[in-house]
C-alpha cells in the first residue's frame, strides 16, 4: 500500500519552496500527497494566495482557516493554540503515515505538535538555521526536537541539528529547495513579466521585501520609514515591493507599503507575485533589499546583490554578495550604494551558493520513501551525544 505523506503549508514563500516536493510525492508510485492548506493562504488581506495552489493543479486536501486574531503576540498565541486543535483533530481522523513540514512559523510549529503528540513521524525541512531577529528561531529548533528526520539546508546546519542530540542517520544534507528552484525553473523574460504585472520596468530596479522582526521591542514605523527614505535616494530605480507574512505587525507594514506606493507612480506592490513572476524579478533586479530569507537562500544563486536589513536573518549562512546594514536611514542608503556598484556586481557574479544541493526536492522524496520502508520508521529516537 501506498503510504500518506501530509504537507502542510500556511504562506506563499513556504510553498513557493514545497511546489517541487509535492510534485515528486504525487509522481511516486509508493507515496500518496494529502496537501493540507492554512495560514495567510486562505485571507484575501494576504492575497489569497491559495489561488496559486490551486492553479498549479495541485487538489487541497484540507484547508484549515486560523486567522482569526489580531496581527499581535497575543494573537498569535491564540492562533496557535486554535492550530494545534484543529490539525489534532485532522491528523487523528486521517492518520498520515508522516507529516512533511519546511521552516520555523508558529503555524507549522502547531501543525508539528499535533503530529508528534499523536506518534505521527515528521520530517523537517530546513532545520539547523540561526535567525536571531524572529521568534521563529524557538519555532524552527522545537520542530527539530519533534522531528524524525531531517533535511537540512548545508553543512554548516546539519552539524548543528546533530549537536542539538539527533542521530547522524535521520539527518541528510540535501541543500535549499529555493537553490533548486532558482537552477531549474524556466523563468520569464523581463518583457514578460512586465505584461503580466502590468508595470513597466526601467534597466534598473530594486525588488523590496521587508517583513516584521518579532524577536525583541522593534519601532517598526521607524525602520519603514527609514527604508523608504533611502530608497528615495535612488530616483533612477523602480521598485517591486512585495508585503509582509502574517506575523505580528506584518499588517501594519504592509498598510505603510501600500500608502508609499499609492504616492509614488515609480513603486508597485504585490500581496503575493507567485514564484514564477517573483524569481523572474529577481534574476533581473538590480538588488534584494530587505529582510527576506529570499535575499539569503536564493538571490546569491543569481548572482544578484542583497542588501539585508536588521536582524531578522542575523545567523544565517550568507555569502559575500550579501550586505548586512542595521535599519537607520544612512545605514541603508550606504549599504544599496555599495550593492549597485560594478565592483560589487562583479564579486557577486562570482559568488557560489553554499544551499547547492543539487535535486535537493528528489532527494527529500527519495529519503522519506526508504525512511518508511525501514526498521528506522518504527524505532523510538534517542539523544545522540556528540
Amino acid at each position: 500500500m501506498k503510504k500518506t505523506i501530509a504537507v502542510v503549508t500556511g504562506t506563499r514563500a513556504e510553498y513557493g519552496l514545497l511546489k517541487n516536493v509535492c510534485d515528486k510525492i504525487l509522481k511516486s508510485d509508493k507515496l500518496t500527497l494529502k496537501l493540507i492548506v492554512t495560514g495567510s493562504h486562505l485571507s484575501k488581506l494576504y492575497g489569497n494566495t491559495v489561488d496559486e495552489i490551486t492553479g498549479d493543479g495541485f487538489r487541497i486536501d484540507e484547508r484549515i482557516d486560523i486567522l482569526k486574531y489580531e496581527s499581535t503576540p497575543l494573537g498569535t498565541c491564540k492562533m496557535i493554540g486554535l492550530a494545534v486543535s484543529e490539525f489534532a483533530e485532522n491528523f487523528e481522523k486521517s492518520r498520515p503515515d508522516l507529516l512533511l513540514v519546511l521552516g520555523d512559523r508558529y503555524e507549522i510549529f502547531a501543525a508539528g505538535t499535533a503530529a508528534a503528540v499523536l506518534g505521527i513521524p515528521i520530517a523537517h525541512i530546513s532545520g539547523g538555521d540561526v535567525t536571531l531577529g524572529a521568534a521563529d528561531e524557538f519555532f524552527r529548533h522545537s520542530l527539530t526536537k519533534m522531528s524524525a528526520l531531517h533535511f537540512p539546508s548545508c553543512e554548516e546546519y546539519e552539524k548543528r541539528v546533530i549537536a542539538m542530540g539527533e542521530e547522524p542517520q535521520r539527518v541528510f544534507n540535501v541543500g535549499g529547495l529555493g537553490d533548486e528552484n532558482v537552477r531549474n525553473m524556466k523563468l520569464r523574460t523581463k518583457e514578460e513579466l512586465e505584461k503580466v504585472i502590468n508595470f513597466t520596468l526601467r534597466k534598473q530596479y530594486f525588488l523590496v521585501t521587508y517583513h516584521p522582526e518579532t524577536a525583541g521591542e522593534i519601532d517598526i514605523s521607524s525602520d519603514i520609514k527609514n527604508l523608504f527614505k533611502a530608497l528615495e535616494c535612488f530616483p533612477d530605480y523602480k521598485i517591486i515591493f512585495t508585503l509582509a507574512n502574517a506575523d505580528a505587525g506584518g499588517a501594519f507594514i504592509n498598510e505603510m507599503i501600500n500608502e508609499y506606493t499609492s504616492a509614488h507612480e515609480n513603486t508597485i506592490a504585490f500581496a503575493s507575485m507567485g514564484l514564477l513572476n517573483y524569481l523572474s524579478a529577481m534574476r533581473d533586479c538590480a538588488g534584494v533589499i530587505g529582510n527576506s530569507s529570499s535575499g539569503i537562500a536564493e538571490a546569491p544563486t543569481f548572482g544578484v546583490p542583497t542588501v539585508n536589513i536588521g536582524t531578522r536573518q542575523k545567523g544565517r549562512v550568507r555569502c559575500a554578495s550579501i550586505i548586512d546594514c542595521d535599519t537607520g536611514f544612512e545605514d541603508i542608503e550606504t549599504a544599496i550604494k555599495k550593492a549597485v556598484t560594478p565592483e560589487f556586481n562583479s564579486l557577486c557574479k562570482q559568488t557560489k551558493s553554499p544551499y547547492d544541493g543539487g535535486d535537493t526536492s528528489g532527494e527529500i522524496t527519495r529519503i522519506v520513501t526508504e525512511f518508511l520502508e525501514s526498521d528506522l520508521s518504527k524505532t523510538i529516537k534517542t539523544f545522540y551525544d556528540v
